[in-house]
C-alpha cells in the first residue's frame, strides 16, 4: 500500500502558491515602476512635456497615442492615485488566471483609447492608465454576474465594496475627469467577460 506524505503534499502546494504569488507581484510591480519611472524621467528631464503625447480626440497622432497614453500621468498625484486600484483590481483578475489580466488589459487599453479618440473633447489631452483600471472593474463585475460561480460572485462583490464609489467616475460630473476613457474601459472590460463566458459556453441568459 502506497503511503502519501500528508506534510509534503501540503509543502509542495504551499510552494505552488507561492511561486504563482510571486508572478503575480513580478508583473504588478514592473508595470508600476515603469509608470513611475516614465513619471519621474518626466518631471526631472523632460519638465512635463510628455504630457502632450497624451490622446488628442480625432487627430491622426491621437490614434497613435492610443497604446502612449496609460503610460502617462499629469503629476504624481494623478499616478499615486491611479497606482494602488491598478494593484488591487488587477490582482483580483489575474487570481485565477494571469492570462485573463493581459486580456482584459489590451481590451481596455483599446476600448478606452477608442472611446476618448471618438467621443472626447476638442482640444482635449487624455492621458493615465484609469481607462485599464476601469476595465479591470468591469471585467470583475460582469464575470460575477455572468458566471455566476461563488468564486467570481466573491470578487465582484468585493471589487464593489472596496471601489464602488469609482462607478461615478464614468458620468461627465467633474471637469479634467477622463469620464469617457473611464466609461469605454469598463465596456472592454465586460466585454471580455462576455466574451469569455460565451465561449465556456456557460453565459446565463435571463428570459
Amino acid at each position: 500500500m502506497t503511503r502519501i506524505d500528508l506534510r509534503e503534499t501540503a509543502l509542495l502546494r504551499t510552494e505552488g502558491v507561492r511561486r504563482h504569488l510571486l508572478r503575480h507581484a513580478v508583473i504588478l510591480g514592473t508595470i508600476v515602476a515603469v509608470l513611475w519611472l516614465v513619471e519621474m524621467f518626466d518631471w526631472l528631464v523632460m519638465r512635463g512635456a510628455l504630457d502632450g503625447l497624451g490622446i488628442q480626440p480625432r487627430t491622426l497622432g491621437g490614434l497613435q497615442a492610443i497604446v502612449v497614453a496609460p503610460w502617462l500621468h499629469a503629476g504624481f498625484g494623478h499616478l499615486l492615485a491611479n497606482t494602488i486600484p491598478f494593484v488591487v483590481l488587477g490582482w483580483f483578475v489575474m487570481l485565477r488566471r494571469t492570462t485573463d489580466f493581459f486580456v482584459v488589459a489590451l481590451a481596455a487599453l483599446l476600448a478606452s483609447g477608442l472611446g476618448i479618440w471618438l467621443f472626447g473633447g476638442a482640444s482635449t489631452i487624455h492621458l493615465g492608465i484609469s481607462g485599464v483600471i476601469f476595465g479591470f472593474f468591469g471585467y470583475l463585475l460582469a464575470r460575477g454576474y455572468y458566471e455566476r460561480s461563488i468564486v467570481a460572485i466573491v470578487m465582484a462583490a468585493l471589487a464593489f465594496l472596496i471601489y464602488g464609489g469609482m462607478m461615478w467616475g464614468m458620468l461627465p460630473l467633474q471637469q479634467g475627469v477622463s469620464w469617457q476613457g473611464h466609461l469605454f474601459g469598463f465596456v472592454g472590460g465586460v466585454l471580455v467577460a462576455y466574451w469569455q463566458m460565451r465561449e465556456k459556453g456557460r453565459l446565463v441568459v435571463r428570459g
